[in-house]
């Protein structure tokens, strides 16, 4: 008999846990918006961005002070060891960088856009006529966690990545994962702000945060039959342990 019941328990538990097709398959709900469906992005540059910042001209002596390599020195020799690395700067808690010769400069806050026309300001005509400005952020990641295949934090070499790019990353949801309910946190000005992303819906193709930002965190929710398989697993491992030890004391009292 009470082999019997654990048998009807645990099926009971199986077929609570089924999910259909339509908690699972993407973009299956609401027409497509071309008319705000786009391939643009935005970078906003923010403090901890690791900047490299590359200025280059017909000029190349007059470009040197400003793209100084990074080098490391032996403390016996003082030679250089290694191979010079381009120089970085890191964006500071106060939006700041200090760059050569033009010192401090308020960077967070701004797109790129905005820092290349101020660059090209600040060193145009002064010290470089006609500057070519390249700008990359060095440490760009986004970070994929909850009930995904492989959550992780995952370097973006090339800064435009999509929500659908980062699930990508992490091996695609799991089964279990909740594709209506994707939560994307992401700082702006200087506050913790959370978006929700329905991936079941054509809508996320025109999200704001479709796009993702350096440092977002993607964070995908369990849904009701994955958080009822592992409480009921709990419960039944218990159960079948106090069942045993019921038939073993019985066994032994009735010898």
């Amino acid at each position: 008999m009470m082999r019997v019941s654990t048998t009807i328990f645990l099926l009971i538990i199986a077929l609570s846990s089924c999910v259909s097709n339509k908690d699972i398959a993407y973009f299956q709900f609401d027409e497509i918006e071309q008319s705000k469906v786009s391939n643009s992005f935005k970078t906003i540059f923010k403090p901890d961005d690791l900047l490299q910042i590359t200025i280059s001209s017909d000029d190349i002596e007059a470009t040197k002070p400003f793209n100084l390599p990074a080098v490391a020195y032996t403390t016996t020799t003082n030679s250089v060891v290694g191979t010079p690395q381009q120089q970085s700067y890191l964006i500071d808690s106060d939006g700041e960088i200090d760059f050569p010769i033009l010192g401090k400069l308020k960077l967070g806050g701004l797109s790129r856009e905005d820092v290349l026309k101020l660059l090209k300001n600040k060193l145009s005509p002064d010290y470089v006529k006609n500057p070519t400005i390249n700008i990359r952020i060095a440490n760009f990641k986004v970070t994929v966690y909850g009930d995904v295949k492989k959550p992780g934090t995952f370097t973006i070499p090339n800064e435009r990545v999509s929500i659908l790019d980062a699930i990508g990353l992490a091996g695609d949801l799991n089964i279990s994962g909740r594709r209506d309910n994707v939560m994307v946190i992401r700082e702006e000005n200087n506050k913790k702000v959370k978006y929700q992303v329905n991936l079941l819906s054509n809508k996320t193709l025109t999200s704001p945060v479709f796009y993702l930002q350096q440092n977002d965190v993607v964070y995908v929710e369990h849904n009701k039959a994955r958080i009822q398989s592992a409480s009921s697993n709990t419960n039944t491992s218990l159960f079948i342990s106090v069942t045993g030890l019921i038939i073993t004391i019985v066994s032994i009292l009735t010898r």
